[in-house]
């Protein structure tokens, strides 16, 4: 290694000026490891980032062009080097001092200017607002499919019978497809978080400088529209220390994990044998290693673990932001954990998806769960008030009061009889209601139950039908957005790539700087 290109690894890593001695071995093992470990996720981000910054740089006659040229040159060649031949060194640190060490072996004058009008820090804030919003477009459109797999079944089962359940005790008659769409509307109101999270997230701090910004002449509006940002995080300070950014990411992403994590346990529950309502894919479990009988729902198992480890992300976001506002080494963690917390959650929420596309649903049992439970007591107290005029806290009493006596008898719902909720009614109000079986029956006819459910939102099937179409538009609307703004970054990427080509040209080789803003006053 020449004297140089040593020379320059040491500036990478701050030494030459004011430190003398490298990292010590304990700060390496940790601090170095952690940080190079993070070079994969940040490495395409700070790409573009220091393209963009080197354009600028020569668009503003800070940088003579003939260095700009070959500037970018090495930085186009960098990028052609995969990062398994170029792994980031701990003992340098992050990866903005690996990449700007990698070029300063190859042109140590041109990598000189990397830090011009700006700290590492910039342009790693910078790259990791880019991993950042990739990666909430790719869950924005993995929410939208695992949301459509959830539509598709209740679509199926707009009429399949069944009691929903509160505290795992049958409540009041449902569908199959009204208890599903409890779950995609959470999944819609994700979307709409994660749209207003990625708005301030694709927000640039880029050509800030450090934290009270920089005297050279950068455009940073040019800068933001280089890399695809639709706006700027106009304070500077603000730019490089947003403790709230962090949380919001991995507050959504905790949000949409744990309405998966809700049906994910519901489903568990109901694969049992004692439930027996559902039937996973033999895609989605695992066998026992000791119980032969077994079937474990090791899909859903993993979705639930998933919610409760992204619940520890989330803490721990909250209790990094927890500094002097001037600290910005906690922001370490979050250049790492959060993008993937993301790409985790990502996986996490299509194999939901996956799983609820491939369930086989029991409906005769769901459907005589339905019919034999008491779950249509609410109805009959209804029914009471309707034709008696008893009050409803009076006929919850007597209807109550009369199943309870069915079950000590050992009758079910088919056979209660006028006799008995008399016998009730005469115990409670001091009167029988007089009631002929046809309207009992009619009252504890599940079907019946669930189609006089009409209104908005109900379980009734023309209601059911609205929700689904309104789930569909608004899932195809989350759908458009992310294509949108997928569309808008891969033009903004080509844009980049096509001013870094012309600047890298042989032949730009102006080495005058342009009179206007060439000089720091």
């Amino acid at each position: 290694m020449s004297d140089r290109v040593r020379e320059r690894r040491l500036e990478a890593v701050g030494l030459g000026g004011r430190l003398l001695e490298g990292p010590g071995a304990e700060l390496v093992a940790a601090a170095g490891r952690l940080e190079a470990a993070d070079a994969p996720i940040l490495d395409p981000g700070l790409h573009a980032a220091d393209v963009a910054h080197a354009i600028v740089l020569v668009e503003a006659g800070v940088l003579p062009r003939e260095v700009g040229s070959r500037l970018i040159r090495q930085l186009l060649a960098l990028r052609q080097v995969p990062l398994a031949a170029r792994q980031a060194d701990p003992r340098l640190g992050d990866a903005f001092a690996n990449r700007e060490a990698w070029l300063a072996e190859r042109d140590a004058e041109a990598a000189g200017w990397l830090c011009a009008g700006r700290a590492r820090r910039e342009g790693t804030t910078t790259a990791y607002h880019i991993a950042v919003r990739d990666r909430l477009l790719t869950f924005a459109e993995t929410l939208v499919g695992t949301g459509s797999a959830i539509v598709g079944l209740a679509e199926t089962h707009v009429q399949t019978l069944m009691p929903d359940y509160t505290y795992l005790q049958q409540a009041q008659p449902t569908t199959l497809g009204h208890y599903l769409l409890g779950f995609v509307y959470p999944v819609l109101r994700d979307l709409d978080r994660l749209q207003g999270c990625y708005a301030r997230t694709n927000l640039s701090p880029a050509g800030v400088g450090s934290v009270n910004g920089t005297r050279w002449p950068i455009d940073r509006d040019r800068l933001a529209a280089l890399l695809g940002f639709d706006g700027l995080t106009t304070h500077a300070r603000d730019a490089m220390w947003q403790a709230d950014q962090p949380l919001e990411v991995m507050g959504v992403v905790t949000a949409a994990l744990l309405n998966l994590d809700r049906l994910a346990e519901d489903l568990q529950v109901w694969a049992t044998n004692e439930f027996d309502l559902i039937e996973l894919s033999e895609r989605h479990v695992r066998g026992s290693m000791v119980m032969p009988q077994k079937k474990n729902p090791y899909a859903l198992t993993f979705v639930r673990g998933v919610a409760s480890a992204t619940i520890g992300r989330l803490a721990a976001a909250a209790t990094l932001g927890r500094t002097p506002s001037g600290q910005m080494d906690n922001r370490i963690f979050a250049y790492g954990e959060v993008p993937r917390a993301l790409d985790l959650a990502n996986e996490t929420a299509r194999l939901m998806g996956a799983v609820v596309a491939g369930l086989a649903v029991n409906r005769e049992l769901m459907s005589r769960r339905a019919r034999e439970g008491w779950a249509q007591a609410t109805d009959l107290a209804e029914a009471v008030v309707v034709e008696t005029g008893l009050d409803y806290r009076a006929a919850h009493r007597v209807v109550g009061r009369a199943i309870r006596l069915a079950k000590e008898r050992g009758l079910t719902p088919a056979t209660l009889s006028p006799a008995l909720l008399d016998e009730a009614a005469s115990e409670l109000v001091g009167r029988p209601l007089g009631f002929e079986r046809r309207t009992i029956a009619e009252a504890m006819d599940p079907a019946r139950g669930v189609a006089a459910r009409r209104g908005p939102g109900g379980a009734a099937p023309a209601a059911v039908r609205e929700m689904i179409a309104e789930c569909r538009a608004r899932l195809a609307a989350g759908k458009g957005w992310g294509e949108e703004a997928a569309a808008r970054l891969r033009n903004a990427a080509a844009a980049l790539e096509a001013s870094a080509q012309q600047l890298a040209a042989p032949g730009t080789t102006t080495a005058t700087r342009e009179a206007s803003g060439s000089s720091i006053s």
